[in-house]
């Protein structure tokens, strides 16, 4: 019986085994496609894990990406593994300041950035900012003739500056065969219980902490993400999820590995590109935020692009409204549609939907625990999970990870949820944005169901605000199609038919568009 790969240097050389001169990445964003076999693909990442090695790099120091989707990512990735280094990615939506925050409290030695692309240069920020003091910079070039900007920047360790930056090519070349063979031998050595990465929480509620994986967490969960969803080296998987989210990396690059799929990054999401990309590609798995989903089935140049490829879309977030997963099955027509839910600390992965289930589960439900998760509810209604994916704890902070891991090793969500009969989890809202109206508990997600199903809207967001007379009552954010002409009044009376008084949102503002995290949650710190 073959031994599954527990670590990621295992299961790229797994990939290079079965699948030598199979595509694992294309990426055409960057002027002169770049197409990668699994061969390839390895070729390129030894040289970087090498590279890391001459630098001085050694089992457990950290190494931080700062850049967009490309093809880079993977080679990155997989490079830092396998030198027995721990990645640290940076969300790109970062001020330089808060990029300065996570590198300075990882402790990255390492920091690999984007030069400019969409009007932003984080090369060039890094390099002016003290981030790059006593570190070495790596820049990716991210245009045709990006590898010559990204030259000008280089410098050179000096004892007046000591900082040194290489551009990607040159950083690949200062690998030596002695660095090279070091880090095949590395590789080889990384176990299961060491550290893959620090991946820092979205912030939804405050400060992000550092969540701490283990290889096993990282494979496992990317393992039980790849089987549920059928993945196999007949994919083409279109990845616009970030990089830098659990989403993009362990659900994106890793079952991709895993499982032998090509990896077709997009760096900046719009509907037509996506759709461009589908119907060129021949696209065959999309996951994404319902706000992607909903974006395309409502561009109206939909129908000038055949979509009739993909088989596999899935989606998840707090909650994601049941009329957009019934949209997804009927207008697309896709064969599989699934929603799922995790969280950073469980390196995303908690329950899923599977391709057996009817489509009243995928519409109201988030699907059953993955294979290794267990979950059951706290008294108060907490959504509790324990199993193979649950992180080691948060950077630095053993009084977060006591609070949030407890005696018995379930992990606290903060999520408020119902189980079925079948197992089947139903998030119903955050804790913490829960509202009490008049002494009734009031979880806004059953109120968002009820609001989408507006003709004319396309999200909702409800908190609560204050009221002198009951406390708190609801207000309703939401978004609206183009020219639908949906009022207040609409929206209320709707509601009312269908929530009980004390649920009823009591007054409506309409938005151009939500504040949101990275990965497309909504911040409704900032709407309050």
């Amino acid at each position: 019986m073959t031994t599954l790969p527990m670590t990621t240097p295992a299961a790229l050389s797994c990939a290079r085994a079965q699948w030598p001169d199979a595509i694992a990445v294309h990426d055409a964003q960057w002027g002169t496609p770049v197409e990668l076999t699994w061969t390839a693909l390895a070729e390129q990442v030894e040289a970087f894990a090498g590279a890391l090695v001459a630098l001085g790099v050694e089992p457990g120091d950290r190494v931080a990406i700062w850049a967009p989707n490309s093809y880079h990512w993977p080679i990155a990735t997989l490079g830092t593994h396998c030198a027995g280094a721990v990645l640290v990615p940076l969300n790109t939506r970062y001020t330089v300041s808060e990029a300065q925050d996570i590198v300075d409290r990882s402790g990255a030695l390492v920091i690999v950035a984007a030069g400019e692309f969409a009007g932003v240069d984080r090369l060039t920020e890094v390099l002016d900012s003290p981030i790059a003091e006593h570190r070495t910079v790596i820049g990716i070039p991210l245009s045709s003739s990006g590898e010559d900007v990204v030259a000008a920047t280089e410098r050179d360790v000096t004892a007046a500056e000591p900082r040194r930056s290489l551009t990607w090519q040159r950083f690949l070349a200062s690998a030596t065969p002695e660095s090279t063979e070091l880090a095949r031998r590395r590789a080889e050595r990384v176990r299961p219980d060491d550290l893959s990465d620090i991946l820092f929480t979205s912030g939804t509620t405050g400060a992000p902490k550092g969540v701490l994986a283990e290889h096993r967490h990282t494979v496992a969960g990317a393992r039980a993400w790849g089987t549920n969803g059928g993945l196999g080296p007949d994919d083409r998987y279109l990845m616009v999820n970030p990089f830098f989210h659990t989403f993009g990396y362990k659900a994106g690059i890793l079952p991709c590995v895993l499982f032998g799929s090509t990896m077709l990054p997009l760096a900046v999401y719009s509907p037509s590109e996506a759709m461009k990309a589908v119907a060129a590609q021949r696209v065959t798995v999309f996951p994404g935020a319902p706000t992607i989903f909903q974006t395309i089935l409502d561009d109206p140049r939909r129908s000038a692009y055949d979509l009739s490829s993909l088989r596999l879309i899935v989606t998840g977030a707090t909650i994601v409204p049941v009329v957009l997963i019934e949209r997804l099955q009927t207008e697309l027509g896709v064969d599989t549609v699934i929603t799922a839910y995790g969280q950073t600390e469980t390196s995303g992965f908690i329950t899923t939907c599977t391709a057996d289930d009817d489509a009243v589960t995928v519409a109201t439900t988030c699907g059953r625990a993955f294979d290794g998760m267990e979950v059951r509810l706290g008294d108060d209604g907490e959504v509790l999970t324990r199993g193979a994916m649950v992180m080691r704890g948060y950077l630095d902070d053993a009084k977060a990870t006591a609070e949030t891991i407890d005696a018995d090793g379930w992990l606290h969500t903060g999520d408020v949820g119902r189980l079925d009969a079948r197992g089947n989890l139903t998030i119903t809202d955050r804790l913490k944005d829960m509202y009490i109206c008049g002494g009734f508990n009031v979880y806004p997600a059953e109120v968002e169901q009820v609001v989408t199903r507006v003709p004319g809207v396309t999200e909702a967001a409800v908190v609560g605000v204050p009221d002198d007379r009951l406390g708190e009552v609801g207000r309703a954010y939401v978004t609206t199609l183009p020219g639908a002409g949906v009022t207040e009044h609409d929206i209320l009376a709707f509601a009312a038919e269908h929530l009980a008084n004390f649920k009823l949102p009591r007054s409506v503002v309409v938005v151009d568009a939500f504040p949101r995290n990275a990965s497309g949650k909504i911040l409704k710190r900032e709407l309050r």
